[in-house]
């Protein structure tokens, strides 16, 4: 399945958030990929960010990633640059942003 969020960084931490994942820590991968995900990529513009995933199961993903040691720290980090308390939702994927059109 392939996931699209929506996510605000702070005006004032856009620097920080950019630094902080160029360096994400290679344990926090691989529990994303070992939770089913394939791809995330993440744009900006301005302070809107923009995700996009690919995974098996996005609530399971979640799931498994929100009982990691690896990821709480993580999202508490994130928590500090981002307008949202994470940069994902519990909620699985009905927490996504609706298809409006895709190329047939």
């Amino acid at each position: 399945m392939r996931i699209a969020l929506h996510t605000k960084v702070r005006a004032d931490r856009i620097a920080e958030y950019e630094a902080a994942h160029r360096e994400v820590p290679e344990e926090l991968t691989d529990a994303i990929r070992a939770g089913g995900a394939t791809s995330w990529t993440i744009w900006r513009s301005g302070t809107h960010l923009f995700h996009v995933l690919e995974c098996e199961d996005y609530g399971r993903l979640i799931a498994e990633l929100e009982k990691l040691p690896v990821n709480i720290a993580w999202q508490a980090r994130m928590a500090q640059l981002l307008d949202v308390v994470h940069d994902y939702s519990s909620e699985g994927a009905e927490a996504g942003l609706p298809v409006v059109w895709e190329l047939p």
